[in-house]
């Protein structure tokens, strides 16, 4: 594959996801509803005669004020799908979530009906649904409530509400209005124990402190009452709006016919979305085709290396097996020249294996040599008995090597560090004494008499200068001259044996710090793989291929023959490139690697990936993307388990994609965990109610959500906090595992 400027990696962060407390209740049933209401009170006093007089006070009335014909924005906590967005919502229950938690059962549905039983619902329209509202904008018809209950405001049946339930500055109030035609009410209105699953009081708040004994007391300031709707958007896609509406006075439409003229609620909110069209693939479908063949069967573990596939004959020859085994560490076999003109076929691989590649040998030479290439020639691998060439090492070489000469600042800073380092070396051949001592650059690389000029300066605060140029005329004129001490000459120490003193070592290190850390820095890229290309990574696209994860060993000998090549330009002498040995010993080097090519890439950026080593998370050295959907992942320790985690959000309602939902525990002391997925073959249509509105059976004829639910945890009836638990439409998560 050819690097392009859109192929340059980039750099990618995961950010982890946030653990809180979530807990789930019921309802919240008030002790009085919302209404209009009177103290009377009698009191009884017995005369001294024995007989009674009863005494009546004035009444006292008092209303329990509760939104009836409209909420305020700032009574909302969150709504899901959010304002305006845009996404893929076919597989999700859109829901609203109000800041007080028992708004939804501040006041009764109807006589018939029990007390758990909203008097709101979150009702879902598409477009051309809605006869005022055709484009699914949100368009409402607004007046007072005198002008709604009067049937002012349009077409459409309005509620009858008792008059002494209405305080008198209601009729005054603003309010919003919808009107949905009969045949629509009657296909997505919920009915009335469907309401009841339909809201539940939720508690988000820190991480729980356990307490001896119960669990503890729900936090007030972090309880809202949720609401949703029972109809998921449309999988082609369109604008979609929501209405959170008032039924009561309606509730004789809930299981009857609705009127024909049709029905207008009052629109307490509504906000509006757009979903996208669903292609029928989402992140659990792109997961789910990365680990098995066929939805169900795990891919094998040869499939998710890094290599190329062959298929071997039934009985292969030992040519034959030798290739192959070489092909199995994720070596591809490619056509060579050579020096002479023929040519051949040659092994080649880059810096990630298949299989832990075995130590390369190092070259027979004494002292730091020993550790180094000086050659790509010198990394050629020859296999003698079938007359070919394994380059692994020679192109990483080489690779390295281009790469350095390509680079200005990191030839100028190595150039630059080797010319400060040989003189400082030197010196301290000459100067073995220096080496035991705190000394600075300048003393190492400036000329002696320029140093021994400046110290003559700085001596005394400049007395010693001073006496110097005093004396000097008068010993001048009187003929003397400075003796100088005769001895035997001492011999300078080996420049390149000196380097095996860690203390020289670091002090050359210290003769041009600026340049050596652009060294070091440079090299530690290289470590990382970053200057390479994917061509060098990936030598055939069939090891990679679309809708793929590959993993891998990182081939530490392939890194260094890289790190030698860069160091081997500009190399003068034996002094050069012992002195290159100063700068090998960098950042940590990876010890795997993990390579990801798919849509799931530019589709879900924000996905959470996580490696483990003995449960332990391991932190990757580097996250690079290639072009628009490769990702690469290298870990500085070998991992057994890697996890793909769709990206965080808020708890919202659905069903995975594909068709099912995670049964989660009711009882005892795993409450939420998982159980396993829930229908079993998968497919949600069987709870859908019939007509193709895409409207659930929460607990109506036929095959209905809540019965099946029951059933599936062996129980006669699942409350509704525990049906929203169910409904929890979680981040799916897809685990790769090594034996």
């Amino acid at each position: 594959m050819t690097t392009t400027p859109d192929s340059v990696p980039r750099p990618r962060t995961s950010t982890p996801a946030a653990r809180h407390r979530t807990r789930f209740f019921d309802h919240r049933i008030p002790s009085l509803y919302a209404g209009r209401y009177r103290i009377d009170n009698r009191q009884t006093l017995r005369a001294v005669d024995g007989a009674d007089r009863v005494i009546d006070a004035t009444p006292q009335p008092f209303d329990v004020v509760q939104p009836r014909f409209g909420i305020g924005p700032a009574a909302i906590n969150a709504r899901f799908p959010v304002p305006d967005a845009v996404g893929m919502y076919g597989q999700t229950l859109p829901h609203l979530n109000l800041d007080a938690p028992g708004l939804p059962w501040s006041r009764g549905l109807g006589p018939d009906h029990p007390d758990e039983v909203p008097w709101m619902a979150l009702l879902l329209f598409r477009e051309d649904e809605l006869p005022e509202d055709r484009d699914a904008v949100g368009t409402v018809a607004a007046g007072t409530v005198r002008d709604y209950l009067d049937g002012q405001l349009g077409p459409g049946k309005t509620p009858v509400l008792p008059p002494e339930s209405m305080r008198p500055e209601e009729y005054d109030e603003h309010c919003a209005t919808v009107l949905v035609p009969a045949a629509l009410f009657d296909a997505v209105a919920p009915l009335p124990v469907e309401m009841g699953y339909l809201a539940h009081v939720r508690e988000g708040g820190p991480p729980d402190a356990r307490r001896a004994g119960d669990d503890p007391e729900p936090d007030e300031k972090e309880l809202n009452a949720v609401v949703v709707a029972n109809r998921f958007p449309a999988a082609t896609g369109g604008r979609h709006v929501v209405h959170l509406v008032s039924l009561e006075g309606f509730d004789a439409y809930l299981t009857a016919p609705a009127p024909s003229e049709g029905v207008r609620l009052t629109s307490l909110t509504c906000w509006t979305f757009t979903s996208e069209t669903d292609s029928g693939t989402g992140f659990g479908d792109v997961c789910q085709n990365l680990a098995t063949t066929d939805g169900s069967t795990p891919r094998p573990g040869a499939e998710l290396r890094l290599r190329v596939p062959a298929a071997a004959p039934d009985r292969p020859t030992a040519p034959q097996q030798e290739a192959l085994d070489r092909m199995a560490t994720g070596a591809v076999a490619l056509p060579q020249r050579l020096e002479t003109g023929e040519r051949t076929v040659a092994f080649h691989r880059g810096p990630l294996t298949a299989r832990p590649a075995p130590e390369l040998p190092a070259p027979g030479l004494p002292g730091p040599a020993a550790t180094r290439l000086e050659s790509p020639g010198e990394a050629l691998i020859y296999l003698e008995k079938y007359g070919v060439f394994d380059t692994a090492y020679a192109a990483a070489f080489t690779a390295g090597r281009v790469l350095a000469l390509a680079d200005d600042r990191f030839r100028s800073a190595l150039m630059a560090f080797r010319s400060a380092a040989r003189t400082a070396v030197r010196r301290l051949a000459s100067h073995p004494e220096l080496a035991g001592r705190a000394v600075s650059a300048r003393q190492l690389t400036a000329p002696l008499a320029c140093e021994s000029f400046d110290r003559m300066l700085l001596d005394g605060d400049g007395t010693r200068f001073t006496r110097a140029v005093d004396g000097a005329g008068p010993d001048l004129r009187a003929g003397r001259r400075r003796s100088v001490a005769t001895g035997a000459r001492r011999a300078p120490a080996d420049p390149r044996a000196l380097l095996a003193d860690p203390g020289v070592a670091d002090a050359l290190t210290r003769a041009a710090a600026d340049e050596f850390t652009t060294v070091t820095d440079w090299l530690d890229r290289l470590r990382r793989l970053e200057m390479l290309g994917l061509e060098h990574l990936v030598p055939d696209d069939r090891a990679l291929p679309p809708e793929s994860i590959r993993f891998a060993y990182a081939d530490p000998c392939w890194i260094r023959a890289a790190v030698d090549g860069a160091l081997s330009i500009g190399v003068g002498h034996a002094l050069d490139a012992d002195l290159n040995a100063l700068a090998t010993t960098g950042g940590p080097v990876p010890a795997c690697a993990v390579l990801l090519h798919s849509q799931l890439v530019p589709d879900y950026p924000r996905t959470i990936i996580t490696a483990y080593a003995g449960g332990t998370p391991v932190e990757p050295l580097r996250s690079a993307v290639y072009g628009t959907d490769i990702q690469l992942l290298l870990y500085p320790r070998l991992i057994d388990r890697f996890e793909l985690a769709e990206p965080p959000r808020g708890i919202c309602f659905g069903i995975g994609d594909v068709g099912t939902i995670e049964l989660r525990e009711i009882s005892g002391d795993r409450i939420g965990y998982p159980k396993g997925e829930f229908p079993k073959p998968a497919g949600f249509g069987r709870f859908l109610r019939p007509g193709g509105r895409d409207v659930l059976n929460v607990h109506g004829s036929g095959d209905a959500l809540v019965p099946a639910l029951s059933a599936a945890h062996g129980v006669a009836r699942i409350s509704s906090a525990q049906f929203a638990l169910q409904l929890i439409n979680a981040p799916q998560v897809q685990t790769f595992s090594r034996p």
